[in-house]
């Protein structure tokens, strides 16, 4: 007779904490998401990341003469960088660090529980 290999809501659980990450500047970001990274690995979690998301592009037409010279038009983009970066089963110091996260200015911070 087969035992009975189905996992109990304990044994296969795990807690994952998701962080996205926008800016934009593509430079700024990427250092940031580098120096988390280090202090979410010495704090003993494991991390899945940085996964690249699609970058939002913004875009709008102006014109240069108020009356005259309609063909005359300036183009304008605005690019939002995004990543995103999985923290599994993180421990009380993760937690602790994520508290004080300390993130320079230009970069976001969004922060999901799953």
């Amino acid at each position: 007779m087969p035992k009975n290999t189905a996992k109990t809501k304990d044994e296969g659980a795990h807690f994952e904490i998701k962080l996205k990450f926008y800016s934009y500047d593509l430079k700024l970001l990427d250092t940031t998401l580098r120096n988390v990274i280090e202090a979410i690995k010495r704090s003993g979690a494991s991390v899945k990341g940085p996964i690249m998301l699609p970058t939002r592009i913004k875009r709008w037409t102006v014109n240069r003469s108020p009356f005259i010279y309609k063909t005359s038009q300036e183009h304008f983009e605005l690019r939002i960088h995004q990543r995103l970066l999985v923290i599994v089963n993180p421990n009380p110091q993760t937690i602790e660090y994520m508290r004080d996260l300390q993130v320079p200015a230009g970069v976001q911070v969004i922060v999901k529980n799953k």
